[in-house]
């Protein structure tokens, strides 16, 4: 048994890590061709609602996997492949009439998603809404593949797959500079399509991939029944409608997001670019700090051990304050350099590197409460108390809507605007910060546990304390960076700089949350051969 979990965990592992470099390397590689510009701006108005079947629905951990994987899993090969195909030819029927809607009604769409946007902008992203338009149906077997694969143990070739439309973009970008010497995208042998079809080439094979290796270990049947309904697709669907319904409220709050942005050229791209380099480091805490603590707390509900269960929780809030806090910081020292280091090259040049600068530090602010949330939430499914948690992403909604429309100024008609101020993108990014401090807070507060109450004193007074370590450990680091960096600007020291800073602003922070007695970690732990005896 130990052996077959440590084979799993090493192709998940392996596959997941190799994933998230390559859609890395997509990143850079699209900074370099397209910078923070009208190509890459319409691609992220094109893709957030075939984005949302693709990857929220249809991706790795979405609605469509989790179910196959809870029902299938105990099937045998037979009855398994019945039902997947049975469900496959359904779901794929339904994602296609609704790619049908979209390819149909895309200028619509792209007219309320992005309202104030140029006219060329608005053009370029209603054509690669309908040559992405296809990948819906495609991503209905490829998100129920995934269970299906993963039901019988088939794990490396599922972390691998998202990598293949990272790949494709890659591709198609590399043989663009090839055949167009001038460099030009606009121009180039696929103009300003380029990204969508890569998307929909990569999406299909993708698809031609993950067919195949269904097919190979037998978990593939057909017969002439196939539009019946039997009990395990019923079950199925039951998992995937509710599931689907709570994903989309999230999305939605994409959608009123990239609405307000849309008057501001380059913002789709920058949002873009600043969330990637914050999502990569959030989810390697997430999978390090809250998925090994879930079963934990699950196990102590079972057990009815509600006291230990209260001081599970209140470790792992620590830990996630404390972690996340240190993150922000480091962000908001070092992103001019992660910024120059990563993607400063070809068409991304000084002004997008500025400007995505910024929105970094922004998206930097409002870490702490994004994992925060997350792991509260989890508490939540975990007591099987689903309704607040449910109640306040619909109020997250409208409170995302009102503080985007305030922090840009309460604009009003023709132009007209309420308030003296406008933090232009920079408000939109802090509006979802906001939103996600008081939604954390409220979930907090209404936190219970049978009749176990959360220490809303002492957490406080954690959160507060973490908080001043965060600010003393950045203003001290700041005058240290400004005094040995004075002289070594400009991206090739980019790199260098952040190889002298981290671990200089990583020991300050480390000595000032022990000054303030905040941290619990011993460095002695770390290097001793008995530490986890």
């Amino acid at each position: 048994m130990n052996s077959f979990l440590k084979n799993n965990f090493i192709s998940i592992s392996f596959g997941t890590s190799l994933s998230k470099l390559i859609g890395l390397i997509r990143q850079i590689f699209i900074a370099a061709a397209f910078g923070v510009g009208l190509t890459y701006d319409a691609f992220n108005y094109a893709y957030i609602i075939p984005g949302f079947f693709i990857i929220i629905i249809s991706g790795i951990n979405g609605p469509l996997h989790n179910a196959i994987v809870a029902i299938v899993t105990p099937l045998k090969a037979n009855k398994a492949g019945l039902v997947l195909s049975r469900v496959s030819i359904k779901l794929t029927l339904v994602f296609s009439l609704i790619a049908l809607i979209i390819y149909a009604k895309a200028t619509y769409l792209i007219g309320i998603i992005g309202p104030d946007l140029n006219l060329e902008t608005k053009l370029s992203a209603i054509r690669q809404l309908k040559i992405i338009a296809p990948c819906i149906p495609l991503s209905a077997f490829i998100g129920l593949s995934f269970g299906a694969l993963n039901s019988r143990n088939k794990f490396l070739i599922s972390s691998l797959s998202p990598s293949i439309v990272s790949f494709s973009i890659i591709l198609f970008i590399t043989l663009n500079w090839v055949f167009n010497l001038e460099n030009k995208f606009e121009s180039g042998f696929l103009g300003t399509n380029l990204l969508a079809l890569a998307t929909l080439i990569g999406t299909f094979l993708q698809f031609v991939i993950q067919l195949i290796e269904t097919y190979r270990i037998d978990i593939l049947r057909f017969n002439r029944e196939l539009f019946k309904f039997s009990k395990e697709e019923k079950r199925i669907f039951k998992l995937i409608i509710p599931t689907t319904l709570s994903s989309g409220v999230g999305q939605i709050n994409v959608f009123v997001d990239m609405f307000f942005v849309s008057s501001f050229p380059g913002a789709a791209s920058s949002l873009a670019y600043g969330n990637l380099l914050i999502q990569a480091p959030l989810g390697i805490l997430s999978n390090s700090l809250i998925l090994p603590l879930l079963p934990k707390l699950s196990y102590l509900i079972n057990k009815e051990a509600y006291i230990e269960f209260k001081k599970a929780l209140i470790k792992g809030i620590e830990y996630c304050f404390l972690t996340t806090f240190f993150l922000s910081g480091f962000f908001i020292l070092f992103n001019k350099h992660i910024v120059e280091l990563i993607f400063q090259r070809g068409a991304f040049n000084y002004e997008a590197s500025l400007s995505v600068e910024k929105i970094l530090i922004a998206y930097a602010i409002g870490i702490p409460f994004y994992l925060f949330r997350d792991l509260i939430v989890r508490s939540y499914y975990i007591l099987e108390k689903t309704k607040l948690p449910l109640k306040l992403s619909c109020a997250g909604i409208v409170l995302n809507v009102f503080f985007d429309w305030a922090l840009l100024g309460g604009p009003i008609k023709d132009g007209l605007k309420l308030f003296s101020f406008n933090y232009g993108v920079i408000g939109v990014v802090l509006s979802s910060g906001v939103v996600n401090f008081i939604i954390s807070i409220v979930l907090l507060i209404k936190f219970k546990a049978k009749k176990t109450l959360l220490p809303l004193y002492y957490l406080g007074k954690k959160l507060i304390l973490i908080f001043i370590s965060c600010l003393i450990s950045t203003i001290i680091c700041q005058f240290i960076f400004t005094i040995i960096f004075q002289f070594s600007k400009g991206t090739s020291y980019s790199s260098l700089n952040l190889f002298v800073g981290f671990p200089i602003y990583l020991l300050v922070y480390f000595l000032i949350t022990k000054i303030l007695k905040v941290n619990n970690i011993e460095l002695k732990s770390l290097f001793s051969s008995n530490s986890f005896k």
